[in-house]
């Protein structure tokens, strides 16, 4: 709310003149201390007096980047120099690398010839094993299909034990909610 709003509602809701006077003093001193002190004030000489000191400093400030763009193309060739150096690295390792690689490509050839004996002989064994266990595998299932049958029996058992408990609670449970409700309409009949 704007101070002459806020004046204006405090002088309509005074009392006398007396309070009236008082808000309209009280609205200049607020007025008064807003205003910026003489010292607060740039003049017009400091302002030219700031204005040749940053003119100085620009002067420096520009000196300095030319200084600083020199070192930076100093430094550009020094880089691009450099840059040519390892890019010779680079090629004279992937021509000894791409030997390297073909080294490595023969024995993994030879490697692979070898495993590949040794997987067919992994295979029939692995043939042996299967038939082997496929007899044991039937002699599991079997177990299994029994236990299914006596864990059905047991889980048929224990669900006719929680529906008898329900029923048990239910008898219960509803006379004694309606004792509550009995309790709870005496309790409010004695209010």
């Amino acid at each position: 709310m704007g101070l002459a709003r806020k004046l204006y509602e405090q002088i309509d809701a005074a009392a006398d003149d007396r309070a009236r006077f008082r808000l309209l003093v009280d609205a200049i001193g607020q007025l008064e201390e807003g205003w910026p002190h003489p010292g607060e004030i740039a003049r017009a000489a400091d302002v030219r007096e700031a204005e040749l000191r940053l003119q100085i400093e620009l002067g420096g400030v520009r000196k300095e980047i030319e200084g600083v763009r020199k070192e930076i193309k100093e430094v550009e060739l020094r880089l691009q120099g450099e840059i040519e150096g390892v890019r010779k690295e680079i090629k004279e390792l992937e021509l000894r690398l791409q030997g390297e690689i073909e080294g490595v490509r023969k024995q993994i050839k030879e490697l692979e010839l070898r495993l590949q004996g040794e997987i067919e002989g992994v295979r029939k064994e692995i043939k042996e094993v299967e038939l082997r266990l496929q007899g044991e595998i039937e002699g599991v299932r079997k177990e299994i299909k029994e236990l299914e049958l006596r864990l059905q029996r047991e889980i048929d058992e224990v669900r006719k034990e929680i529906v008898q408990s329900k029923n048990d609670l239910l008898k219960w449970l509803v006379p004694l909610m309606f004792a509550q409700v009995v309790a709870i309409a005496a309790l409010v009949k004695l209010l």
